[in-house]
């Protein structure tokens, strides 16, 4: 067995990762043939910020790895860093299995289809024709069903070699509890060395989706790998969810993990807890209009758009006689973020207790009078001169939550440079995007370039990192602490160098004897 990571390394997006079982043609006893590999991809996601720098759009969106052994594509969640690249697969010639939960299997067409319109083509009959292809292939999965997943069963193994490659790997599993090859090139100062054991042989792999709580539909996952030589689990962690992040239940660890592949996008930090987050973010409302300021809110559109909806409803349900919040408009402007927010109604069983009691209630945590949605494009430039003419106070939620294009790069061009506005950050941003930029220099008076036009940055910028979809290191330190049975091999991915250095740091303090891996290219 083998991870090939093909994104997700180098930083937080591009994310997907290749599980290669029984790949006897690529180690040292090269037993068999290639026909005896059978490789499932985990996600394929498009890369943004720092990590396109230098690359070409198409170089960016190509699929430079061979396909004809991927017997399946599993999502984990469908934000645009983990599904971006499904289109150039599905153009490469893939026509496997694509594995989703029942949550994400509604939202990837919604997905998809904005996201062919933004950056490919415009032409309906091209989009629709993938569309239709995609959700032929899409194989939706309640959370907790095991499903048997295609694989190729070894035939060109000799009875003789056979036995004595399950001896072999038995006795490597009581000493490692890693009955197979975790293939490792890299460094020693980033991870253990090498590891070269004779391959396990696996005739069966089955799959398990479990609640993420990162957005709606997202899901960790459990491959387990079983054969003549014992099985091996493999648990691919996708983007799991803080907690008590509003909306969702928190993730609950997995019983078992053999191999663990965890994203560490705030290895390093821990998030503000939730009642601290909630008054600061009215104390930053109250404040930003006492100017009629507008408040311009980044955000994705799937996720984080949803649960600052919820937080107002909850502010405004608990002021109901302060003016500032009997009258502010709260503005979503972003028909994708309308359509999910519909998504996240119909699928309101996934929703955590604390929000169902509230629907018990009669309230509508994601539809409240003073919120407004703008749908078509000249409905938006119409919001914009409006709130630029009349100086009324608003709250502007839009994507893209990085601010590297989408609707909220409008209004950062028009109020950026206006000393009454205020742009509130609430998730990661990642190097190299126009968000992160904003980020650094706001504070120092910068400038940022947006739309290729230089803008000074005079407007109050405030983040408050409580609102992160992401579990922090507190909550990814748990997440494996709290298995019954730990990983022997963990690999890092989907950070920055500092958060996946200081998240193995912790791993290795906490189990010594296991294989702590950043995972890299």
């Amino acid at each position: 067995m083998q991870i090939i990571h093909h994104g997700a390394v180098n930083g937080v997006t591009g994310s997907c990762h290749q599980l290669d079982v029984n790949n006897y043609n690529n180690n040292s006893h090269n037993h068999g043939n290639g026909n005896n590999i059978s490789s499932y991809l985990i996600d394929c996601g498009l890369f943004q910020g720092a990590e396109t720098a230098g690359k070409s759009s198409a170089d960016q969106l190509q699929i430079t790895f061979d396909i004809q052994h991927i017997k399946a594509l599993i999502i984990t969640h469908c934000h645009i860093d983990h599904v971006g690249r499904i289109p150039y697969l599905l153009a490469a010639g893939f026509n496997q299995p694509i594995y989703a939960t029942t949550a994400t299997a509604a939202l990837l067409p919604l997905v998809i289809e904005d996201a062919l319109k933004v950056g490919v083509t415009r032409d309906p009959k091209l989009i629709q024709a993938c569309i239709n292809r995609l959700k032929k292939l899409l194989v939706p999965v309640d959370y907790g069903q095991w499903i048997t997943l295609p694989i190729n069963i070894p035939t060109a193994i000799s009875s003789t070699e056979s036995a004595t490659e399950m001896d072999s790997a038995s006795s490597i599993e009581k000493t490692t509890t890693e009955p197979a090859t975790i293939s490792s090139t890299e460094n020693t100062e980033d991870i253990s060395k090498e590891t070269i054991v004779t391959p396990a042989i696996y005739h069966k792999a089955k799959l398990k989706f479990k609640p993420a709580g990162h957005i709606l539909g997202s899901a960790y996952v459990e491959i387990d790998l079983s054969g003549p030589s014992g099985n091996h689990r493999v648990v691919f962690s996708g983007d799991l969810g803080a907690t008590y992040a509003p909306l969702l239940a928190s993730p609950k660890s997995p019983y078992r993990a053999d191999t663990l592949v965890i994203e560490s996008t705030y290895g390093d930090k821990n998030h503000q807890g939730r009642k601290q987050r909630s008054k600061q973010l009215k104390n930053i409302i109250e404040s930003a209009v006492k100017d009629n300021g507008v408040v311009l809110i980044p955000a994705f559109s799937i996720g984080r758009t949803q649960e600052l909806l919820y937080e107002f409803e909850h502010i405004i349900h608990r002021n109901k006689h302060n003016p500032v919040w009997e009258n502010i408009d709260i503005i979503v402007d972003s028909p994708m973020a309308a359509n999910f927010t519909q998504k996240y109604r119909q699928f309101k069983t996934l929703w955590d207790n604390e929000a169902k009691g509230k629907l018990a209630q009669g309230r509508h945590p994601l539809d409240f009078n003073q919120l407004i949605t703008i749908d078509s494009h000249q409905d938006h430039l119409s919001v914009i001169n409006y709130l630029d003419s009349t100086h009324k106070p608003a709250i502007i939620i839009a994507a893209s939550g990085m601010c590297t294009g989408g609707r909220i790069s409008n209004y950062l061009a028009r109020f950026l440079s206006k000393p009454t506005t205020d742009v509130l950050f609430v998730g990661y941003q990642a190097r190299g995007t126009t968000g992160r930029d904003i980020q650094t220099y706001g504070p120092q008076g910068g400038y940022v370039y947006i739309n290729e036009e230089k803008v000074d940055i005079k407007a109050a910028i405030h983040t408050i990192s409580g609102y992160s979809a992401h579990a922090d290191q507190h909550n990814l330190i748990n997440f494996v602490k709290r298995m019954h049975h730990k990983p022997s091999h963990i690999r890092i991915v989907h950070g920055d160098d500092e958060a996946k250095q200081a998240l193995a740091k912790e791993y290795r303090k906490m189990l010594p004897e296991a294989e702590i891996v950043i995972g890299k290219e």
